[in-house]
C-alpha cells in the first residue's frame, strides 16, 4: 500500500494511505464520495454526544430540584417519590435510547468493516472471518 496521491486542501500532498487498487485514499476516493456523503448526514443530524448528556444534566437537575423541595416540606414526601420514580424512568429511557443508538453504529461500522475485507479478499472467507491480512 501506498501514500495517497491527491493533494490536500493546505496544497500539499496527502498523508493518507492508498486504498488496495487505487492511488487515491478513502477521503479522496470518487467511488467512495456517497459514502462520505452519508457518513456526514448521519454525522450532521445525529448531533454528536451531547444532546442526551444534556438530558441527563436536565433530568439532574430537576431531581435536585425536588430533592429540595421535599426537604423544604413544599412537595409532600408521596408526591415526591412518585415524581422520583418517574423521573428515573426518564432517565432509564434516555440511557437506553443512547445504548441502542450506539449498537445500530456498531453493526453498521462492522457490515462495512466485513464488507470491506471480504472485497479486500476477492470474496474468499478466510477462517473466522477476521484474520489479519
Amino acid at each position: 500500500m501506498g501514500r495517497c496521491t491527491a493533494i490536500a486542501r493546505g496544497g500539499g500532498r496527502c498523508r493518507g494511505i492508498a486504498t488496495d487498487g487505487s492511488s487515491v485514499c478513502y477521503s479522496h476516493d470518487p467511488a467512495r464520495e456517497q459514502d462520505r456523503l452519508e457518513a456526514a448526514r448521519k454525522g450532521g443530524t445525529r448531533g454528536g454526544r451531547g444532546r442526551p448528556v444534556s438530558e441527563l444534566n436536565r433530568l439532574k437537575g430537576r431531581f435536585e430540584e425536588l430533592a429540595d423541595k421535599v426537604l423544604e416540606g413544599t412537595v409532600p414526601r408521596a408526591d415526591g417519590a412518585v415524581a422520583g420514580q418517574l423521573l428515573s424512568g426518564a432517565r432509564a429511557c434516555v440511557r437506553d435510547g443512547m445504548a441502542a443508538r450506539e449498537q445500530e453504529e456498531l453493526v453498521v461500522r462492522l457490515e462495512a468493516l466485513e464488507a470491506g475485507l471480504e472485497e479486500r479478499s476477492g470474496g474468499q472467507k478466510r477462517g473466522r472471518g477476521y484474520a489479519a491480512y
